[in-house]
Formats: C-alpha cells, sequence, structure tokens
C-alpha cells in the first residue's frame, strides 16, 4: 500500500531539513508531496536555496486534499524565521492538529518541535528533542505543553511523533521516518544506501 507524506514548506525554512526527508523518503518509495505555505510555489530557505512546491497548502486546502485520512505523515522542517512562519499558519496549525488526533506521523526537526508543535499542545507528555536551547520554550510555565521531555537525543520517537535537533540529523530523521511509514528495517537499509552506516 503507497504511504504519503507532506512537506511543510514556508520562507525562511532550514534547506538540508526539508530535501534530506524529501530525497531519503523518496529513495524508500514513499510519495512525498511539498506545500508551501504561502501563495508562491517558490519558497526562498533560510540560506537563499530556492524551491519549488508541488502546491500550494491553500490550494491542498481547497481541493478538498488537507485532510488526515489522504496522508500517513507530515514533515515540518526548521530554521528561521521558516519554523516562526508556520507556527502563524492556521492551515499548518489546523491540519498538524488533525493529523495528531487522527493518529497519523507528525516529524518536526530543529527549532519546529518547540516553535510550532508545542503551542499546539502536540508535545504535552512527549518525549522530544529539538534543536539545543529551543527546548526552553517548551519547559516556561505558560508551556502548552506541560509533561513534555526533552532528551538530548539526535532523534527521538515517541507514540506517533518524531522528532530531531537539526541539519546534522536531518539524515537519520529521514531514516526513522521510512522506518515508521515503509516497515521494520527499512530506515537502515536506507542508511547504509546511502553510506550513513
Amino acid at each position: 500500500m503507497d504511504k504519503n507524506a507532506l512537506v511543510l514548506l514556508a520562507a525562511g525554512f532550514e534547506e538540508v531539513e526539508a530535501i534530506t526527508p524529501i530525497d531519503y523518503l523518496r529513495r524508500a518509495g514513499i510519495k512525498v508531496c511539498t506545500a508551501s505555505i504561502g501563495e508562491s510555489l517558490a519558497v526562498n530557505g533560510s540560506h537563499d536555496i530556492q524551491l519549488k512546491a508541488d502546491i500550494s497548502l491553500h490550494d491542498l486546502l481547497k481541493g478538498g486534499k488537507l485532510k488526515a485520512s489522504l496522508w500517513d505523515a507530515v514533515i515540518v522542517p526548521g530554521g528561521l524565521p521558516g519554523a516562526d512562519n508556520l507556527a502563524v499558519s492556521k492551515e499548518t496549525e489546523d491540519f498538524l492538529l488533525e493529523m495528531a488526533g487522527a493518529g497519523k506521523w507528525v516529524c518536526a526537526i530543529c527549532a519546529s518541535p518547540a516553535r510550532v508543535l508545542s503551542p499546539l499542545g502536540l508535545l504535552k507528555g512527549k518525549k522530544f528533542t529539538c534543536f539545543p536551547g529551543e527546548e526552553e520554550k517548551v519547559s516556561s510555565p505558560s508551556s502548552a505543553s506541560p509533561g513534555a521531555q526533552w532528551k538530548n537525543e539526535r532523534v527521538v520517537v515517541d507514540g506517533n511523533l518524531v522528532t530531531s535537533q537539526g541539519a546534522g540529523t536531518a539524515g537519520e530523521f529521514a531514516c526513522a521516518i521510512v522506518e515508521k511509514l515503509a516497515g521494520a528495517g527499512e530506515g537502515k537499509k536506507l542508511a547504509s544506501r546511502v553510506l550513513m552506516l
């Protein structure tokens, strides 16, 4: 059965954290769609590398295709101001909450666990990781994710949540997602094929 993943792209995204999962998941036979948060399909990364998204999030919504039932995973790259731009997108917020509520895989890296997922309460009672220092936003008294436990690990999986620390862990992050979508051992096979192991 085909697996489908949606990668969200907002201006200022961290390029390695977006491109690595796109590439690795496609190598594993997973269908990946990229969606821009803004009106333009051309999205500039935080290091001035431009990606052309497959579709805008708005058009997915308008076409009735922004439903958790149609996706197996959503991937949220980090980077600044990319993570902050995602955090203020109502369409992103609604979709992430629906995906989490449906038990689908919610995957975020770098600043995005703290800046995008935590304000939605998606880290509540969960073990997670993020770019070191960003966890302070989650542990504040006003946090919407009480009981979240930061782990200083490269990738953390808890329930239907996959989080990772940053650009240097993007390969491991992508392989962990492959493992969950393509089956046990598939992430390790891919890691071996791309010489990560």
